[in-house]
């Protein structure tokens, strides 16, 4: 059997992190994704953050967990002879991504208009920052910036510290994944239609769609939460992060059944039948005594003794866990979360990246091939379009590709 998307070729002009992390989903399902990056000097995040003794250069911990399964073509796209090398490529290609800002694409001779006049069924897909249209159209865009002005930063931090952006990026990330989905939809379309289609994926609309609960609560009900910390967003105090003798741990006590075996684990269910403990309205009126109350004997014991006692209580509980923690989780093994995959400066060494958030029964995400060397399939590719050896020298020696 083969992956969904084997036998499918889309031409990647992305960079940084949410176009490239969307094209590397459907290289995991079998896509054939052609990089187009710019001669000796690549996707801006081959060198970000990546100061590590022994990296590669161009070949950043970002760079390989994004562009995973593809191939890299240099393509100075502002060169007369550009043209001809993509309209090849167009022929052979069923999707274009790309996350210029608005009108580059265009203004360079690539546009959807320009494409499709090559190939009607293409499917062409913009991820930007506010969209293809509109006032802030033009406005360019970042991760943190979106958080801040999509809303997200007013409701994650504490009211002693102000607001706070998350320590990984969920916008960006969340845009992969919503450009992914959008994508495949459009390419399904295709399939029964025989028609392309225009996709405009923004990174403001995916922040606000991550918030739908927060969002919906507010135009429905008028209720804007602020900096609530760790609380939950139902207000309950039994819902929160606590310390242990040793750490933190994340306790969801929500329902009549959950608090109860909360306060018996703790040997305190005494407290339940007082005014101020007895009922979910009581608790919310009293938040900081029943806070204090957790707390106090929460700090009596490590971490792990209370994920034991919690979990066979019947508790939602979890505790804080740092990085090395969560990589080294045996579940992991199981669910093909991780690939190991050799460095391009050095095939006897392994690193383990990412690879996807699913697993299917049969022809699942797999990785195809490493992630690639700037330009290290340009020959090759363009061998295939019909260049011959002198040709691609030519182009070469032109700073073409």
């Amino acid at each position: 059997m083969s992956q969904p998307f084997q036998g499918l070729r889309i031409l990647d002009f992305t960079q940084v992190l949410a176009g490239p992390f969307a094209t590397q989903q459907l290289a995991l399902l079998g896509a054939d994704v052609i990089k187009i990056e710019q001669p000796g000097v690549g996707d801006q995040t081959r060198g970000l953050m990546n100061s590590s003794s022994g990296a590669a250069t161009g070949m950043s911990p970002s760079f390989l967990s994004c562009n995973l399964g593809k191939r890299s073509l240099t393509l100075d796209l502002k060169a007369a002879q550009a043209r001809e090398i993509i309209g090849r490529l167009v022929l052979q290609s069923d999707a274009v991504v790309e996350n210029f800002r608005p009108g580059v694409m265009a203004r360079l001779g690539f546009g959807y208009d320009a494409l499709r006049a090559i190939r009607p069924d293409l499917v062409y897909c913009s991820v930007s920052g506010y969209g293809q249209n509109g006032p802030r159209a033009e406005v360019a865009a970042y991760d943190g910036a979106i958080q801040a002005d999509s809303g997200m930063m007013s409701i994650n931090g504490h009211t002693a510290t102000g607001p706070t952006r998350t320590g990984y990026m969920p916008v960006d990330m969340g845009t992969a994944l919503n450009t992914a989905f959008a994508l495949a939809a459009a390419l399904y379309r295709r399939l029964a239609t025989g028609q392309g289609q225009y996709v405009d994926v923004a990174m403001m609309d995916t922040a606000i769609v991550l918030q739908t609960p927060q969002i919906s609560n507010f135009l429905v009900n008028g209720e804007f939460p602020g900096l609530i910390g760790n609380r939950s967003p139902t207000g309950q105090p039994t819902a929160n992060v606590f310390p242990t003798a040793d750490g933190f741990v994340q306790v969801i006590a929500l329902r009549d059944a959950q608090i109860r075996a909360l306060f018996g684990a703790l040997g305190c269910v005494d407290l339940l039948a007082t005014a101020e403990f007895m009922t979910l309205e009581a608790r919310v009126a009293n938040y900081d005594l029943v806070v204090e109350q957790l707390s106090s004997r929460l700090r009596t014991r490590t971490t792990a003794t209370w994920i034991e006692l919690l979990t066979a209580a019947g508790v939602p509980v979890a505790p804080i866990r740092s990085l090395p923690e969560v990589v080294d989780d045996p579940q992991f093994e199981h669910r093909g979360v991780f690939t190991e995959q050799p460095m391009a400066s050095d095939a006897e060494r392994r690193v383990r990246l990412v690879q996807a958030g699913f697993v299917t029964d049969a022809d699942g995400p797999r990785v195809q091939r490493p992630a690639p060397r700037l330009g290290e399939h340009t020959t090759e590719i363009l061998g295939d379009l019909g260049y011959d050896a002198d040709a691609i020298r030519r182009l070469g020696e032109a700073g073409i590709v």
